[in-house]
């Protein structure tokens, strides 16, 4: 079988061991249990918690704050693996490389040392709150508002579709704290979850796919927070969505990569083993082609993902590139997946199967971290 595998240009002797530990920690600790954690819409707080343990939560963080003062390398080992096994139930693509370096990147030393290294030992789930009823990929339209009174920062509003929602003890928020000012009035804002008045989430939400990944509704009616959980200087949330979205963006590409690339393998392993009119499916010329077809998607693809992620470690990662990675792979996963489904037969239709998991898993990726749509005028707008 080719080897869909081979060690990654960026990845240095320390990320290939990273690697091999959390392989056979996602063995051992998530793969038995996701079934459960599908069951139940939610993955167990335990987990999180092992996991911080043994420093696969925020590696790329300063060892200061909790994490192991590593490159985003290491962040970029874990959206692989997760992608590889099929699971999607731990939402740590929002907990790690994004909501844990909305702290890092933008946040004080103090905010850094009250709250990093917690996340890092699993002690705080982080979520990003950024999508609204009504409003999806517009951020600069957000409604949800926060008024400043006595040294507190007061809000309301709602969100919705936010992942890791349900359980999240942090919420990094985005919040109109100037309405007349459109983008320039959007701040960020640093809410704790626990017995917060006022904070309300509401159902963790049914979807088509990824259904151990909880994703929920929040609510806020007069929620006060003190005005030092502001991340930066009010009217700069805009810009620090903007300056983060290219590494939400080249995660979701790492996660869509490795899941086109294992729907490859499991489904040349099927079609060798299962038989229809006294031969294999692989003897078949339309199989071969067909698996040909993926094969290569998935090769070329991985040739510019992997550019793109030396690029981003290095700093030189441009907006626009992001946006090809994240569209370009999102589609080519989709694609790849419902041709492997298909070889799969009616198997592929039952749950059972890890094709049909990973199939009805893959439809948010061109969607989520901004619709392909909008990545493409992203793209666009760079040729002016």
């Amino acid at each position: 079988m080719y080897d869909l595998r081979p060690r990654r240009s960026w990845e240095d002797d320390d990320a290939v061991m990273f690697r091999d530990s959390l392989r056979r920690f996602l063995a051992a600790e998530a793969v038995p249990r996701d079934a459960q954690w599908r069951e139940n819409k939610s993955v167990d707080r335990d987990f999180w918690l092992a996991a911080g343990a043994l420093g696969f939560l925020c590696p790329s963080l300063p060892q200061a704050y909790g994490g192991s003062g590593t490159s985003f390398a290491f962040e970029a080992v874990i959206a692989e693996e997760l992608g590889f096994v099929g699971i999607t139930s731990v939402g740590h693509g929002v907990h790690s490389p994004i909501a844990a370096h909305y702290l890092l990147r933008y946040g004080t030393p103090a905010q850094c040392l009250q709250w990093l290294p917690r996340m890092a030992s699993g002690e705080l789930l982080g979520a990003l709150a950024m999508t609204e009823p009504g409003g999806g990929s517009d951020l600069q339209a957000i409604r949800t508002s926060a008024r400043l009174e006595d040294g507190h920062y007061v809000i309301n509003g709602a969100k919705t579709f936010i992942t890791n929602g349900h359980n999240a003890d942090l919420i990094v928020l985005a919040v109109k704290t100037d309405p007349a000012q459109g983008a320039k009035g959007v701040s960020m804002l640093v809410v704790e979850t626990k017995d917060l008045p006022g904070f309300r989430r509401g159902r963790n939400l049914n979807k088509i796919g990824m259904h151990g990944s909880d994703t929920a509704e929040l609510f806020f009616d007069e929620v006060r927070v003190p005005a030092g959980n502001l991340l930066g200087e009010e009217g700069q949330g805009f810009v620090q969505m903007m300056e983060s979205l290219p590494q939400e963006r080249i995660y979701i590409a790492l996660t869509g990569q490795s899941m086109m690339e294992r729907a490859v393998e499991i489904t040349a392993e099927y079609v060798r083993e299962r038989h229809a009119f006294k031969q294999s499916l692989m003897d078949f010329q339309n199989t071969r082609f067909q698996l040909a077809e993926c094969l290569t998607m998935a090769r070329v693809t991985r040739a510019f993902v992997d550019q793109c992620v030396d690029q981003h470690i290095r700093g030189e990662l441009s907006a626009a590139d992001a946006s090809m990675a994240k569209y370009w792979t999102t589609d080519r996963q989709c694609e790849v997946m419902d041709k492997c489904l298909q070889l799969h037969g009616g198997s592929g239709y039952m749950d059972e199967y890890l094709i049909a998991r990973m199939y009805a898993d893959s439809r948010i990726q061109r969607i989520y971290g901004g619709t392909n749509e909008i990545m493409k005028e992203l793209i666009a707008r760079s040729l002016r």
